[in-house]
């Protein structure tokens, strides 16, 4: 009976250290409020390094953040994985993401991109899902596109942004941004909380989790058979 109290402890212990060790790549550990990070918070495949985004078109916070964000990825070669989470008192916020889905399923990806930065350069003279709409039709003008009519007819766009959302809500989302850096098997906030607040911490946290990542055993490739000679 003793043993097994003792094992139990040790188990505890070796729970509790190794929540203490995770989701740090730099810096003193700021507790996260996280849940079910093994299967969101990945790097794509093909890559050991990530910065994954949940973001509002309406954040004045992401609309800082963002340009921060652009500068990262190029600078360190990562991937950015954004997800929409859009908020409910920004009441034009879901149709723009519905947009720059849009525009990334239906048109080019590298154009929703820079859809997004025209999004969030134009916060201020955006109010309305009229405004959103209007702001969207003269944007795919200016880059020889025309907006459909009916630019969702199946709910399909809608679906993925909601799909998006609910991803942010599995997860804990509590706050815009929420930028965290990932590689195969940690993480960190960047910002997401009420302490995590400056974006360019990215740089810094991107630059020790590459060089964790590199330094990472890679798995042993199996030793082949030596040739005999005859």
């Amino acid at each position: 009976m003793r043993k097994a109290a003792v094992t139990a402890i040790l188990l505890v212990l070796f729970a509790l250290a190794a929540l203490a060790t995770r989701a740090q790549f730099v810096g003193s550990r700021v507790r996260d409020d996280f849940h079910d990070t093994a299967t969101i918070l990945r790097p794509p495949a093909g890559a050991k390094v990530a910065i994954i985004v949940f973001e509002d078109l309406g954040c004045p916070m992401c609309a800082r953040a963002h340009p921060i964000e652009l500068q990262a990825a190029e600078q360190f070669h990562v991937p950015i994985v954004r997800h929409d989470f859009p908020i409910a008192s920004h009441i034009w916020t879901f149709n723009g993401a519905v947009c720059a889905r849009y525009i990334e399923d239906k048109v080019n990806p590298k154009l929703a991109g820079e859809y997004r930065t025209a999004v969030f350069a134009s916060q201020s003279a955006i109010a309305s899902k009229e405004d959103i709409q209007q702001f969207t039709i003269q944007w795919l003008q200016k880059h020889g596109q025309q907006m459909p009519f009916v630019l969702d007819p199946n709910g399909h766009l809608a679906a993925e942004v909601q799909a998006d959302f609910d991803l942010g809500r599995r997860l804990n989302v509590t706050h815009t941004p929420t930028i965290v850096v990932v590689t195969r098997d940690n993480y960190q906030m960047v910002c997401g909380n009420e302490t995590l607040t400056d974006p360019t911490q990215l740089f810094p946290i991107l630059r020790a989790a590459i060089a964790q990542a590199n330094a990472a055993p890679t798995p042993s490739q199996p030793k082949q058979p030596a040739k005999q000679s005859f």
